[in-house]
């Protein structure tokens, strides 16, 4: 399993948060019960009016170089788990970068 799936021309990763961290980071893989697998990241923002969910997509722009307008929140709004869409990432080189943050434990 993997934590991200393409759907066209963009992906959809699988992400679970933890915010409120004393520093931001991306990195590793966790798995639910289900044996479902989501990347790990963590941002110092409180989990408040949006305020975590607009700093992961913040942390995953930086760490993808990619422009953080075309990463939505396609669910888990008020979750841990989270699902985004990265518009026009089914690219090798953005889905190398992915998989090497998926290595990360």
């Amino acid at each position: 399993m993997t934590v991200w799936v393409q759907a066209g021309d963009d992906l959809i990763l699988a992400v679970r948060l933890t915010p409120g961290a004393s520093k931001a980071a991306i990195g590793g893989v966790w798995t639910d019960e289900k044996g479902a697998q989501w990347l790990s990241a963590r941002v110092t923002a409180v989990p408040e009016k949006g305020r975590a969910n607009g700093a992961l997509i913040a942390l995953l722009g930086k760490y993808l170089d990619w422009p953080k307008g075309a990463i939505s929140l396609e669910s888990g709004d008020s979750n841990r788990l989270k699902r985004l869409r990265i518009r026009g990432g089914a690219q090798p080189r953005l889905i190398a970068t992915i998989e090497k943050q998926v290595e990360l434990t």
